[in-house]
């Protein structure tokens, strides 16, 4: 596992936990945060794993 994909995983998490407060104390833009938030986790996540794929084919070489 690289350090995107832990970032990004880890930034996805958050961004669900403030979806979820937002939703708690009826705050749309704590949920809206949320969401972006974990839309940026998912999209490091998946850079992480393309270029843990890339590493893999590399080393297979």
């Amino acid at each position: 596992m690289n350090k995107d994909q832990v970032a990004g995983r880890a930034t996805d998490i958050k961004g669900q936990v403030k979806e979820a407060a937002g939703k708690l104390v009826d705050s749309p833009k704590l949920q809206g945060e949320g969401l972006a938030d974990q839309a940026v986790g998912k999209t490091q996540a998946q850079v992480g794993d393309a270029k843990e794929a890339v590493k893999k084919a590399i080393d297979k070489i």
